[in-house]
């Protein structure tokens, strides 16, 4: 035998099913004796397992709710912003990146009115702020 001699097997074409008993395949047609699969439109669902409980209602359930709409953001005091910045500086995210008082640049931060701010400082529109510390910086920024 050679490479250039060999050639595919010849395809034996599939026996159809159920053509009645004078094709040799009828009465049971392959589908057994009785019972619910040898029916016509007979059969059981995915996952059914005879009536025992099913596997899926077996596993423990896991309760709760991940809202895939929810924005996280970092916060920040003032007693942050007064330590780490000097008089006249903006407070920004590229800034905040470099001080490293934010981890991550594509979440909101949030200035939270805890401690004082003694300097004049320029914050960026883009970062948010509670009442108490807008309070405080627009007082800061009076002085």
């Amino acid at each position: 035998m050679k490479l250039n001699e060999l050639k595919p097997n010849a395809r034996k074409k599939p026996t159809r099913k159920g053509q009645g008993n004078a094709a040799g395949k009828g009465t049971f047609a392959g589908r057994g004796c009785k019972g619910q699969n040898s029916r016509a439109g007979g059969g059981v669902r995915k996952g059914f397992e005879g009536g025992q409980t099913p596997l899926i209602q077996r596993m423990p359930k896991r309760r709760g709710f991940k809202n895939p709409n929810r924005v996280t953001v970092q916060v920040l005091n003032l007693s942050t912003l007064d330590t780490a910045y000097k008089a006249g500086e903006t407070v920004d995210f590229k800034s905040l990146l470099d001080k490293r008082l934010i981890a991550k640049e594509n979440q909101g931060v949030k200035i939270l009115g805890d401690g004082e701010l003694t300097k004049k400082l320029k914050i960026a529109e883009e970062i948010q702020m509670s009442q108490s510390a807008k309070k405080a910086i627009e007082s800061s920024q009076k002085k």
